[in-house]
């Protein structure tokens, strides 16, 4: 088994953020093999000649769609969406070839309908006014009878990530110590500037809007498991919600599965963003796993509350963010790289050294929303706000078919990330829907 070295001294004491993942030597075994991995697409359909979110769509389509995935395609709380769920895998690049495929199956089942899937946390010109139709179900009629109009505010798509503990009873321990890298989780994500036809100024408006639902956010950080399950039979004894399913957390114990659910990232319109974000969730949790907190660690308050900060700065700024620690402000290009490196060993014995570079890539490149900035702009100069909106959504249509084909796809030719950068925090420091 690989284990950990010990910290190195330093003159200057470590970000904060650091400080988390920076740990005593490793006090727990665990195999390379036991952490395995599975993932959940959202995606919007789209009218292929209006470019619009149907409001309703052909219940064939659905059929079409399970029987050609082999029941890995789902519908989703509103009718202008449909997921994919892959299956489980101890190796990312056959998860990649996995959800390349749902990906085309999708597309060409979608086509068949005059649709076409669009891969990204919010669609530029969808309304939710106009175009959110509630799917049919007796869950979804719950969600909807309890939410009302917040329910029909919920056009959003996400990524979310399944990673099995080898001890599920420590994923509560687990879910509280990854708090503070969930920012950066999301920041590499952000694929939702556009919010009802409107350039929203922020790269990720996703998880603004989806604030409004009840049991978001950041979890509770509980102090062990039996704490949490307190909780949740109080909750559903109270009648608040009728099992654990229903806490929409950014991570949660998944009900169904033996994992920890990250529920935090945009959907992401390019394959390799998604594969990327996943293998660099999936070294955090074994290295979180495998070793203990360091001893200076910030206390779970004022993780929490960097880690609150942080998630707004990404949604505003995305990769250009940069974040609030105890020691000052640092990029959050600087952020990934000490994470990459303190997880190095975890990412040699999960075998996903080559996907996490990919994050690299995306933080010095830019996120989805970064490329649908630069479509805009680029037309908008042109032909005006309509048709560059227009222009963004034919970009995310063909980015979202044909991203899964080629590994490495990056940033399409003629559309760099734009140089926008967050404001220097101040100096001191500041102190501090997937429904099932």
């Amino acid at each position: 088994m690989t284990t950990a070295s010990r910290t190195p001294r330093r003159a200057r004491a470590l970000p904060t953020l650091h400080r988390n993942l920076l740990a005593a030597p490793v006090c727990i075994e665990a195999p390379g093999d036991a952490f395995t991995v599975g993932l959940e697409e959202e995606f919007f359909l789209t009218d292929a000649r209006s470019l619009a979110l149907p409001v309703r769509v052909p219940c064939a389509l659905f059929r079409q769609a399970d029987a050609a995935t082999g029941g890995r395609a789902k519908r989703e709380f509103l009718q202008g969406q449909i997921e994919v769920v892959s299956g489980v895998h101890s190796d990312l690049a056959t998860a990649r070839r996995e959800l390349a495929e749902l990906r085309e199956i999708i597309a060409e089942t979608a086509a068949e309908h005059g649709l076409a899937p669009v891969a990204a946390g919010t669609h530029p010109t969808a309304d939710w006014r106009r175009d959110a139709e509630q799917t049919e179900g007796p869950r979804y009629d719950r969600v909807m009878d309890q939410l009302q109009m917040i329910g029909e505010r919920d056009l959003m798509c996400g990524l979310h990530v399944h990673v099995a503990v080898p001890d599920p009873c420590r994923r509560v321990e687990l879910m509280g110590r990854m708090i503070p890298y969930v920012p950066l989780l999301l920041g590499l994500s952000t694929s939702s500037p556009f919010w009802s036809g409107r350039r929203t100024g922020l790269k990720g408006y996703r998880l603004a809007a989806y604030a409004e639902l009840p049991r978001t956010g950041l979890p509770v950080r509980f102090t062990d498991d039996a704490e949490y399950r307190v909780y949740v039979e109080a909750m559903t004894r109270a009648g608040a919600i009728p099992d654990a399913s229903y806490l929409w957390w950014m991570l949660r114990p998944s009900l169904a599965h033996p994992t920890l659910e990250l529920r935090a990232p945009d959907c992401c319109t390019r394959l390799d963003d998604a594969i990327a974000i996943a293998a660099l969730y999936r070294v955090l949790v074994r290295h979180l796993y495998r070793t203990a907190p360091a001893a200076d660690a910030d206390s779970a308050t004022l993780a929490t509350a960097f880690a609150a900060e942080n998630l707004w700065r990404v949604q505003r700024y995305g990769v250009q963010a940069s974040f609030v620690t105890r020691d000052g402000p640092e990029p959050m290009a600087a952020v990934l790289e000490r994470v990459l490196r303190e997880t190095a060993a975890d990412a040699e014995a999960l075998g996903c050294t080559a996907e996490l570079a990919h994050c690299r890539t995306i933080a010095s490149e830019g996120t989805s929303a970064d490329a649908q900035l630069a479509v805009y702009e680029r037309s908008e100069e042109t032909a005006g706000h309509r048709e560059a909106l227009r222009a963004v959504i034919r970009w995310l249509i063909r980015e979202t078919r044909d991203s899964g084909r080629t590994a490495g796809a990056g940033v399409p030719t003629g559309a760099p990330c734009p140089a926008v950068t967050a404001p220097a925090l101040a100096d001191p420091p500041i102190a501090g829907p997937d429904w099932a």
